[in-house]
């Protein structure tokens, strides 16, 4: 995305371990043990900054190898941190968001994650900063029923499944067979704005920022011809 050794990678706060001494075939600790020795990260979600078409901008992205890249308190506080390091940096805020949802061996810490992140997604707004996200493969539950939906923009990959209950539990529910492509982006176009190529995003998100910031030649060169004829439309006003 920014291209090698063009980026920094945030060291984000980790609360306590396993805050409700979950056990279930393992115990929690356990888990995030192996979770952390597979993906060499201390929490599912990663916390970077870089440059893309020279604009700079902080991003969070899952891991999903990091026990299903599910939302628990530390996954929270590595989103906030994001949020915050954007805010002071006057920077957009890119969320590649995948994940199965809220983390159940945290039980309500872990759902809180969903208000917690969308606060802080309201106060970037407020400071004018663009969100947008990056829907990957798959993406489901409280994530997409929180900050995985709330983008100014929704890109996602081709294929990528978008979701709210599972497949399993819908067909169980309404005793149906599903259509073949259920839940993927394809078939649900009003869920997200554009379907992108992983090879094509860095391009594409350098476009829309350039737009929204408006940082674009075009749209500055527009901008500039609209103030010069009202300035003319004033001057024969007078």
């Amino acid at each position: 995305m920014f291209g090698k050794n063009n980026y920094e990678i945030f060291k984000t706060p980790i609360p306590k371990d396993d805050p409700l001494n979950w056990t279930d075939s393992k115990t929690y600790k356990d888990r995030l043990k192996s979770a952390r020795k597979k993906t060499g990260l201390e929490c599912g979600m990663m916390v970077v900054s870089g440059s893309i078409n020279n604009i700079k901008i902080t991003a969070v992205a899952s891991d999903f190898d990091f026990l299903g890249a599910s939302m628990a308190a530390a996954e929270g506080e590595a989103f906030l941190y994001g949020i915050q390091h954007a805010i002071e940096n006057k920077n957009p805020f890119i969320c590649f968001s995948s994940g199965g949802g809220m983390r159940m061996m945290e039980s309500l810490i872990s759902l809180s994650q969903m208000t917690r992140t969308t606060l802080a997604i309201n106060e970037l707004k407020k400071n004018n900063l663009p969100y947008l996200v990056c829907i990957l493969d798959p993406c489901a539950g409280g994530i997409t029923a929180s900050y995985a939906m709330l983008g100014d923009i929704h890109l996602a990959e081709p294929g990528a499944l978008l979701a709210f209950a599972g497949a399993r539990v819908i067909q169980g529910t309404v005793k149906e067979e599903l259509p073949e492509g259920f839940q993927r982006v394809e078939k649900n176009p009003a869920f997200v704005d554009l379907i992108v190529e992983r090879k094509n995003l860095a391009e594409k998100i350098g476009t829309l920022l350039s737009i929204l910031l408006k940082k674009n030649s075009v749209i500055n060169s527009e901008e500039n011809e609209t103030s010069e004829n009202s300035q003319s439309l004033t001057k024969a006003a007078s």
